[in-house]
């Protein structure tokens, strides 16, 4: 968890007052502000969950996929592409659940080139467990409720869309 500032004022309201003297106001400035500092709270968190487990939020997320998967195995080109990860990344990702025994790789028979990744058993008691604690503390956004976590990302979906991460219909 991360340490609490205890500040007695707000500094990103403070910094938006001191932008707004200088150069105008910037609304976008102070959003951007509160975005990157609640990923460094909500990462703090999320990664203290998941750290008895020997995961990052990467690795994580690599299991919870190779669970949804009918087969519990995808393509590592498969893996890069929904979790919008460079190639290298996943290569690190899966490297390291192989080498914790909770991910197996192997040649693609449908592809000569390409590495299957596959979830183990471990993998998936790992996952299940991590998931469990995870759900318990609400992803670290239990200071919202159901509503107001459906509205952050319907906030947050333009944005996705204008940087090219999918279609929206």
């Amino acid at each position: 968890m991360p340490k609490p500032l205890s500040l007695a004022f707000d500094p990103i309201a403070r910094a938006d007052e001191l932008w707004q003297q200088r150069w105008g106001a910037v609304p976008s400035m102070a959003a951007i502000t509160s975005v990157m500092r609640a990923h460094q709270i909500l990462l703090s968190e999320v990664d203290a969950v998941l750290k008895p487990y020997g995961l990052t939020f990467a690795r994580y997320e690599a299991l919870v996929l190779l669970t949804f998967s009918k087969a519990g195995e995808l393509p590592m080109s498969k893996i890069g592409e929904r979790l919008m990860v460079h190639p290298t990344s996943v290569t690190n990702t899966v490297d390291r659940l192989v080498k914790a025994r909770l991910v197996d790789k192997r040649p693609n028979p449908n592809d000569g080139r390409g590495t299957l990744a596959s979830i183990t058993l471990k993998g998936r008691e790992v996952c299940d467990a991590a998931t469990r604690d995870l759900m318990a503390m609400d992803f670290g956004l239990g200071a919202y409720d159901a509503e107001e976590c459906a509205e952050i990302f319907a906030l947050l979906r333009p944005l996705r869309v204008a940087a090219g991460d999918f279609k929206d219909d």
